[in-house]
């Protein structure tokens, strides 16, 4: 009968490793590669330049007339100028 009880106090060495994996596997397959995907983000905003072709998240595509700070200015259509945000550029072409 005390061994039984013994048995029931002491954790399950299974439990143990599975709650020491689970915050694990959550790293390798969630946050890393969210960090990841924001530093090339990032890399990509910081070289931007002058007559590259962008596409911006609203779809529209454009050439970069001006960088100034966290603005672009694109060139869309035959003089049309528009002014965003860094931030909305997603790809160049």
């Amino acid at each position: 009968m005390e061994l039984v009880f013994l048995q029931a106090k002491s954790p399950d060495m299974s439990m143990m490793i599975m709650l020491i994996g689970i915050p694990i596997v959550f790293y390798f397959f969630m946050i890393r590669p969210q960090q990841k995907k924001q530093k090339e983000a990032k890399k990509f905003r910081e070289s931007l330049s002058k007559g590259e072709e962008v596409i911006t998240a609203g779809g529209i595509h454009g050439k970069i007339v001006a960088v100034d700070g966290e603005v672009v200015v694109l060139d869309v259509d035959r003089g049309t100028k528009l002014t965003i945000e860094k931030s909305s550029l997603i790809s160049s072409k």
